[in-house]
């Protein structure tokens, strides 16, 4: 199996072992062997040959088919699988001759193989062998023979699939009318091999023992057993009857076999079932034989009868009858008392041990059979059986069983009635089968609930029935009085059962419910046995009536409710409707029982108040609601009750009993708390009711009732009912419909709401009763017909909208959560039953009500989450009524009216939050979808056409925006105003609440969006319009500088619900848009000028587009406000050709205007404002032309000076003037930035002089900065003030010459120092107010301003005239003004301002160079006197450091290092971390600038402080992981990528578009200086931090800083210009190497330094090169000097090289070591040795001998060990 493609072993000849072992067969015999397996013919073919001597035969046979058939001589599952699928599809393929070839071989295989152990196997030899008939057909026959036996016992396998694939082949092979004739010819044959496998056959004849386990042989032996058995009864059902006679020899020969009879007592439940199977078959086929064999037969099947295997019993009881019926002498040859009888008993009694439905329907023909001599005596006989049967009945498998239960009682009935029917007349047996039997049954089943699930009731109903017409058919009179006899027994026991059950005090539930189910059943006319079991064959008797089995009515439960839902089903109270057809034999007993119990069951309701009683008697009227029961029931009392009711009521009490039982009894037990639930009762109220003889009358009684005795309870129960069936509607309908229930109704609906207002927590228990009772009446509809009259239906809903309404306005302490609820509930289901419309206009009302309580924010309603939900679900339902309902729903639905009118008054209140916003836009959302399910479809566009506000509401919301928005395009010069507007402002109160303009044009947005994804037409330029109205809301949010939170969340809430412009263009036409847009800009000009432009930005709509709109440029003239603003609007879109277009118009009317004509919007103001429009895009090219611009302001200087706001007081200026000089300072900066030609003494004065004037009236004005044109005319005459520091300050020689001579000097020497003294102290001013971002418009000015002065020189600077700043114990070596300017400006670099801060640090940064020589000079008090002396940078600015550290501690502490923190923009966190590394740029600027000596102290200090430790730390939180610049892909592919330590950083006030990047930009310059400067400090701090941040660190500084500061270091060594006498030095850049050659007199010494790869954090290295003269210790201990120094100075390595070269200097001088350090100058704080020793006069470094002292904790020498003074 395993290699059969394998190749061969060399000289490996010999076929595989079943070849070889055939070939040696072969030999000795000669032929092809027969014999193989077990228990086979000799003389058929085993398998095909294939060996030599067989030609013959080997020619018939395909070669392929040689090999599948030898593979199915194999051993293997598997091989033998496959190898018959493969033969089933061979068969089918190959031609018809060629498969014939293989038919003398395959009876011996298929024989074998069919009996094969697996049944896989089994299943695919059928299969084949069907597909091998159906090719070679009648070619078959020479072989049935052989087969037939073996294929019959196929068909009988017990895996049922190789049995049926058996049969389709037998089939295949024989049409059903030729099977007889097929099995006959083969009989012989077949019986041989059947008899064989039953009498000779063992389980090792079948297997080999050696190679099959005994459990498998067993199992097949076992099978075959089985299949010979079940073959054999096949061959007799088969066979005609004329064969049957020539096998009786056989079958005879097969008898006479003790084994035979064995297997009735066999182990193997299979083996025993086809035996009794066989056993039927031969009674039925072979009677005469079975006779012969009576004694056999009648021992082994009736001895066999308690045999309980489910397999085995249909079989066996199949057997019994057969042998009953055959052998009539069979209880001749068995002991029927003693073995038979009690077997039976015992399984009877035991409930057919799980098989009563198999065993008990054998029972009634089991006794039919049973001959007299048997039974007798008949009565002991009969009882014992019964009570056996009756026993079943208490099994729990029965009890637990439906089917189980139903055939014990079947048959119970069945013998019962055969016994009765044979034995009638028989006195003893009569009573024995009444009261011995069907009585304690009856008994029994009523106290067992489970055992009324089997129909006992039904079948005692069916018995009686059968009785009471025969009786009354009877021709015989003595057998209809025998039968009289027993029912009036039966009715006597049975009512004395009844009562026993019934009369007691504490009467058990179970019998209670039980006895009136019995009556129910009883009183029913036709049989209740339910039709649609399963059809089991019934025994019905030879003089019996046929009986109809229909099903009728339901069961009723004890409450009386039907039990199958609530249908209105008609449900007949049947003692009025059918007593006319219960037998009259049953009649009389079945009321005189009924009366009887009423009676006794009224008994002890009156004496105990049972309740088990009540709810008895509830279910007996319901079913015998007759006068004679209600009399009986009032028994002898006296009406006394009656005396206050109305005399209607008094007479139809007199007349009727039922009406006089239900006032005397029924109110008070109504009334009564003590009954949990009144269902009972009011089916009892129905069944008084019916004995109504009228519709008014019981109208009558309901409203006499309903007005004096009804709970509301009682009520609900009594509709309920009535809902729930038709006829008790019928009953009650006038009453429902009355008024007096109406009126009643709307009370209780009043009452309700009010309670729910007033009361907080409701105590009622009956509350949810009561609005269920509302919501019923309101929502039940029978036959498209309310319950209760139309009028009350409406007036109730009236007082739920009332109270909805009020439950809208409540505060938030008033809690009616429950009222709403139940509300809620109510209306749903009134909705949701209204079929077609709503017709009542008040539940329009309700129904907007909940609109807008659902609409408004949970803050107002103060409705919990489950509540809200329930509010849309009702109104959802309501507004789908509407929209389904038939005609134009839009005009007619006063809702959808008055909801939009709602809607628009909301946006418009400006009431409004975004949480609210949304809520209502969601409702909307939802309104809208549900509208668009209508068939109407303009219902949607009128609508929002409802909402939509016309032209003035529009202009109003407008003009309520607030003005701030204006601050952003009058700064950037995109607008010019020359008027005050700033009237409207946000107010504090006002802070959440949504302007109208945003909320509308949201609403509205929202609406066109969802019409647009149903493409719904819109009228009247909708679409545009309101889109228009978007955009403006948008620009106005986008223009405010700062918007507060509720705006920029306004904001994305509208991204979130994708209420975006983009989306309206998407989904609709908005040609019209840019048109009105434009007319708009032209009309009004401002918001709608810049929304133009917004557009063309975003590439919405193209310069072209708009160009449409105007075809001249004469139509924007005359100048108005809105063409001023179009035209500077368009200004940066339009080509060179237009704008000098435009610059045509205006120069002229620059020339001559008066003085007023000057400031107005169509005079000198607004010419110059489009002029200055035009420069601001920086496209006029044309020098002249702006320096004729510049005369003629010269010309407007001259004719009207006062226009000219210079050194005035700005308080009385009119807006128009300060309008004009705004535009000509603006003028005035753009010309300096695009006039290229040369300007004359006289222009350069008077923009010069005009500048400082402008200035320093800005200075004076400063306390108007809150009036917007006043802080504008500040911010550019700063401005102004910056272009000019900014020309002079970047003045090349080239384009000095070009100036007038002098005024290079004047400007330094005058006008400069005038801006910078006005400027100084305005910053001081500015900054002492409260700080506020630089993005508000209070601070608008701080800009130019900080810009301007960053230009400031040294020089003025130094000589400020600043106040006196000084801080008291503040130790400095600063002179007073200096020290002052450091205490004024350093706590600037803490103002929240980003242009202060930036203007500080340059100021600073030119003074931090002068300041180290003021410690210098003080250095001798720092000297040795301290052990590790230490010097503070600049107090001022240490004194900043620890504030800023404190505030970066709050913002970055909780971070973890390595871990970027992005700093937004702009915040405060900005401002501190900004503050925060300026400030350390300036220290260590101070730091690189102070001498080698300072340094030590200051970086002593600093490591005490551990100030640079917190820097290091924040840096790496704040530098990027890739610190790389953002650039263009063709840059990077060109050149090394640039990072932010290889590009300088720019700090620009103006500049914002770098502003995310400033911060990490920052971070890594500072970075870049520590290490460079304080290289050794940063080493310390890297070497002592915990592993993972030493590996950040190391990895990020090699990666991105090593080789930047390496390449800085080797360039300063190769460019130094510093020269040392005796040593050169010189670098190698790709190498990384200094080297150095010291040489003096004969000595020449050369040192190699290489920097590490993560310089400048790990060790520098120094190798030795040449050394000449010097002794190798000394040599040793100079390396190791250059190292210390290396290592621990903070500074370059020329420093280093300077510090060392001094060293060996000084030794060559004649100075010692010190013999601590072995050094001359000490490594850290280059002081000499100075500490002598007393006795051995050594000298050492104070540091030294300190270090030395700490570490050893002795005061001695350390050479000497003398004890050192």
């Amino acid at each position: 199996m395993g290699g059969k493609n394998k190749q061969r072993t060399k000289g490996n000849l010999r076929p595989s072992n079943s070849g070889r072992a055939a070939e040696l067969l072969a030999k000795e015999q000669g032929t092809v062997p027969g014999f193989i397996g077990f228990g086979t013919f000799q003389s058929d073919l085993g398998y095909v040959p294939a060996v030599q001597g067989a030609e013959e035969i080997d020619s018939l046979v395909d070669s392929d088919f040689r090999m599948v058939l030898r593979k199915l001589s194999k051993k293997d599952v598997t091989t033998k699988l496959k190898a018959m699928q493969e033969f089933g599809t061979m068969c089918t393929e190959r031609d018809t001759e060629i498969v014939k070839g293989v038919l003398p071989y395959w009876p011996r295989i298929f024989c074998k193989i069919s009996l094969d152990h697996d049944r896989r196997v089994r299943e695919a030899t059928q299969q084949a062998f069907e597909k091998l008939i159906l090719k070679v057909k009648k070619h078959l026959a020479p072989y049935l023979k052989s087969l037939m036996g073996y294929w019959l016992m196929a068909q009988c396998d017990t895996y049922s699939p190789a049995a049926s694939a058996a049969k389709d082949a037998f089939e295949a092979a024989f049409p059903p009318s030729k099977q007889p004739e097929a099995i006959a010819f083969c009989k012989e044959e077949i019986t041989s091999v059947l008899q064989d496998h039953l009498i000779k056959e063992t389980p090792d004849s079948l297997s080999d023992p050696q190679t099959v386990p005994e459990q498998e042989r067993e199992a097949k032996f076992y099978r075959v057993v089985t299949c010979s058995l079940l073959a054999l009864k096949k061959l007799l059902c088969l066979l005609p009857d004329n064969e049957l006679e020539s096998l009786e020899e056989k079958f005879k020969s097969l008898l006479s076999q003790n084994k035979f009879w064995k297997y009735g007592k066999h182990s193997i439940p299979q083996i025993r079932s086809a035996y009794f199977e066989l056993v039927s078959a031969l009674c039925r086929r072979s009677p005469q034989l079975m006779i012969d064999e009576a004694s056999r037969v009648s021992s082994s099947v009736l001895l066999s009868i308690d045999d309980s295997d489910p397999v085995v019993c249909p079989a066996l009881w199949e057997a019994v009858l057969y042998t009953l019926t055959t052998i009539e002498d069979c209880w001749l040859h068995v002991n029927a008392k003693k073995s038979v009888f009690p077997k039976l008993s015992a399984v009877v009694r035991e409930g057919g041990r799980g098989l009563a439905t198999v065993i008990y329907p054998y029972l009634l023909p089991f006794i039919s059979k049973l001959p007299q001599s048997i039974t007798d005596p008949k009565l002991d006989f009969f009882k014992n059986f019964l009570t056996s049967l009756v026993a079943g009945l208490s099994t729990e498998r029965v009890k637990t069983s439906f089917s189980e239960c139903s055939a014990v009682v079947s048959a119970f009935f069945e013998c019962l009635r055969f016994i009765m029917q044979q034995n009638l007349g028989e006195e003893e047996i009569e009573e024995m089968l009444i009261n011995d039997q069907l009585i304690p049954v009856i008994d029994a089943v009523l106290k067992d609930p489970r055992l009324q699930d089997g129909q006992l009731f039904d079948y005692l109903a069916e018995t009686l029935s059968s009785w009471e017409v025969k009786a009354d058919v009877e021709k015989d009179d003595k057998m209809a009085h025998n039968l009289e006899k027993v029912l009036l027994n039966f009715w006597e026991r049975l009512s004395e059962i009844c009562f026993k059950k019934i009369n007691e005090p504490e009467a058990d539930v179970q019998c209670v419910v039980g006895v009136s189910n019995l009556l129910q059943v009883l009183q029913k006319p036709e049989s209740s046995l339910k039709s649609n079991k399963k059809k089991v064959g019934k025994v019905r008797f030879a003089d019996e009536m046929p009986e109809s089995n229909e099903e009728n009515g339901k069961c009723v439960s004890s409450e009386g409710e039907t039990s199958e839902g609530c249908e209105l089903v008609a449900e007949p109270p049947l003692s009025h409707n059918c007593s006319d057809h219960i037998s009259p034999l049953r009649k009389k007993h079945l009321e005189d029982l009924v009366c009887k119990l009423a009676e006794m069951s009224i008994n002890y309701v009156n004496e105990q108040k049972s309740e088990q009683h009540l709810r008895f008697l509830s279910t007996l009227l319901n079913s015998f609601s007759s006068t004679r029961v209600f009399k009986m029931l009032l028994g002898p009392e006296k009406q006394s009750i009656v005396k206050s009711k109305p005399l209607t009521i008094a007479k139809l009490v007199q007349k009727n009993s039922a009406v006089q039982f239900l006032y005397q009894k029924l109110v008070g037990w109504l009334n009564e708390d003590q009954w949990k639930e009144a269902g009972f009762l009011v089916d009892i109220l129905y069944s008084a009711l019916h004995c109504c003889a009228n519709n008014k009358e019981r109208k009558d009684v309901l409203d006499d009732l309903t007005e004096v005795d009804l709970k509301w309870n009682l009520v609900l129960q009594i509709i309920e009912k009535a809902c729930s069936s038709s006829d008790k509607h019928a009953l009650v309908i006038s009453w429902l419909k009355g008024d007096i229930l109406g009126e009643k109704l709307v009370t209780l609906a009043d009452h309700l709401c009010n309670k729910e207002l007033e009361s907080t927590v409701t105590s009622d228990p009956y509350l949810s009763e009561r609005w269920t009772l509302l919501s019923l009446v309101l929502s039940q509809h029978v036959k498209n017909d309310y319950l209760i009259g139309e009028l009350y239906v409406e007036r109730i809903i009236v007082k739920l909208h009332e109270t909805l309404s009020k439950a809208k306005k409540v505060s938030e302490t008033e809690n009616n959560d429950s009222s709403v609820s139940f509300i809620c509930d109510v209306a749903y289901n009134y909705f949701s039953s209204a079929k077609g419309c709503l017709p009542m206009l008040s539940s329009e009302d309700l129904l907007l009500t909940l609109f807008q309580l659902y609409a408004q924010s949970k803050e107002r309603t103060h409705l919990p989450d489950f509540l809200i939900c329930k509010v849309k679900n009702t109104w959802l339902s309501g507004v789908n009524v509407l929209v389904h309902q038939a005609g134009p729903a839009g005009q007619q639905s006063a809702f959808l009216r008055l909801s939009a009118l709602w809607l628009k008054n909301q946006v418009q209140a400006s009431s409004l939050d975004i949480k609210s916003l949304q809520g209502l836009l969601s409702t909307v959302d939802d309104l809208l979808n549900k509208l668009l399910e209508s068939e109407d479809t303009s219902l949607l566009g009128v609508y929002i056409g409802s909402v939509m506000p016309n032209s003035s509401e529009w202009e109003k919301m407008r003009q309520s925006l607030p003005m701030q928005w204006l601050h952003r395009p009058l700064l950037e010069g995109r607008l010019s105003l020359n008027y005050e507007c700033f009237k409207t402002d946000f107010k504090e109160q006002d802070t959440k609440k949504l302007p109208s303009h945003l909320c509308t044009s949201a609403l509205l947005s929202k609406m066109i969006l969802v019409a647009l994804k149903k493409e719904i037409v819109l009228e009247n330029n909708e679409l545009e319009k309101i889109t228009a109205e978007l955009l403006y809301s948008l620009q106005w949010c986008e223009e405010l500088e700062n918007p507060p939170s509720f705006l920029t969340g306004f904001c994305e809430m509208l991204d979130k619900m994708n209420i975006t412009y983009d989306n309206l263009c998407r989904l609709g036409n908005t040609s019209g848009l840019l048109h009105l847009l434009f007319n708009r800009s032209m009309e009004r000009g401002t918001l709608w000028s810049l929304i133009i432009a917004k557009l063309i930005i975003s590439q919405s709509v193209s310069p072209d587009e708009v160009k449409r709109h105007y075809r001249r440029k004469e139509s924007f003239f005359p100048l108005t406000e809105g063409n001023m603003h179009t035209i500077q609007s368009l200004c940066p879109f339009l080509s060179k050709e237009d704008k000098k277009e435009f610059i045509a118009q205006c120069i002229p009317a620059l020339l001559a205007w008066t003085k007023e004509d000057l400031c107005s919007t169509n005079g000198g103001f607004g010419h110059l404002a489009i002029l200055n429009s035009c420069l601001q895009t920086g496209s006029i090219d044309d020098g002249e032309l702006l320096h004729g611009i510049l005369k003629i302001l010269i010309c407007w200087k001259k004719d009207h000076e006062d226009i000219f706001l210079f050194s005035c007081n700005l308080s009385e200026v009119s807006p128009e003037i300060l309008g004009v000089n705004i535009e000509i300072m603006r003028f005035l900066s753009q010309f300096l930035k695009y006039c290229s030609s040369p300007l004359a003494e006289n222009e350069w004065d008077f923009i010069m002089c005009s500048m400082l004037a402008w200035l320093e009236t800005t200075s004076e004005n400063r306390a108007l900065g809150s009036v917007p044109l006043v802080q504008l005319f500040a911010c550019v005459s700063c401005g102004l003030a910056c272009e000019l520091s900014a020309f002079f300050d970047s003045a090349t020689p080239e384009t000095t010459g070009k100036l007038p001579a002098n005024l290079i000097s004047e400007w330094k020497d005058f006008f400069s120092q005038g801006i910078h003294s006005l400027l100084l102290p305005l910053l001081v001013t500015v900054t002492g107010n409260k700080d506020t971002s630089e993005t508000s418009f209070q601070n608008a000015m701080l800009k130019p301003m900080c810009e301007t002065l960053t230009y400031i020189p040294k020089d003025q600077l130094l000589n400020h005239r600043l106040p006196a700043r000084l801080a008291a114990g503040q130790k400095t070596n600063l002179p007073e003004h200096l020290q002052t300017l450091l205490n004024t400006l350093a706590p600037l670099l803490l103002f929240r301002a980003r242009p202060v801060q930036i203007a500080v640090y340059y100021m600073l940064y030119k003074l931090m160079p002068e300041l180290p020589q003021y410690d210098q000079d003080n250095l001798k008090s720092y000297g040795d006197e301290e052990e590790e002396p230490a010097l503070s940078p600049p107090a001022a600015l240490m004194s900043l450091l620890s504030t800023q550290e404190d505030l970066l501690e709050n913002v970055l502490g909780c971070v973890p290092v390595g871990q970027i923190v992005t700093i937004k923009p702009l915040s405060d966190d900005f401002c501190y971390v900004l503050g925060y590394l300026l400030t350390w740029k300036l220290i260590l600027t101070f730091f690189k600038a102070a001498a080698s000596q300072l340094r030590a102290l200051y970086s002593m200090y600093l490591r005490k402080t551990k100030s640079l430790n917190k820097l290091l730390y924040h840096l790496f939180r704040l530098m990027p992981e890739n610190p790389t610049c953002a650039e263009t892909a063709s840059e990077l592919a060109n050149k090394e990528p640039k990072t932010f330590f290889t590009e300088a950083l720019q700090l620009s006030i103006r500049e914002t578009t770098a502003l995310p990047y400033h911060i990490p930009h920052l971070a890594c310059s500072v970075y870049h200086m520590t290490l460079k400067d304080l290289p050794a400090m940063v080493r310390l701090w890297w070497n002592s931090s915990e592993k993972r941040v030493f590996n950040i660190v190391d990895r990020f500084t090699s990666k991105y800083v090593s080789s930047v500061l390496s390449f800085q270091e080797i360039s300063s060594v190769q460019t130094s210009t510093q020269l040392f006498n005796g040593m050169t030095v010189k670098a190698r850049a790709t190498t990384r190497e200094v080297m150095a050659t010291y040489s003096i007199e004969d000595i020449v010494i050369e040192l190699i330094i290489q920097l590490p790869s993560n310089y400048p954090l790990g060790s520098i290295t120094v190798e030795s090169g040449r050394r000449v003269g010097v002794a190798v210790q000394q040599w040793r201990n100079w390396m190791l000097q250059l190292s210390t120094y290396l290592t621990h100075q903070n500074g370059s390595i020329m420093e280093g090289l300077a510090l060392w070269k001094n060293n060996v200097d000084k030794r060559f001088e004649g100075v010692e070591d010190c013999m601590i350090c072995f050094s001359v100058i000490h490594g850290f704080n280059y002081s000499l040795p100075k500490k002598a020793c007393r006795t051995c006069k050594k000298k050492f470094h104070s540091a030294c001998l300190y270090k030395w002292f700490t570490s050893s904790n002795k005061s001695t020498c350390p050479l000497c060990r003398e004890t050192f003074f």
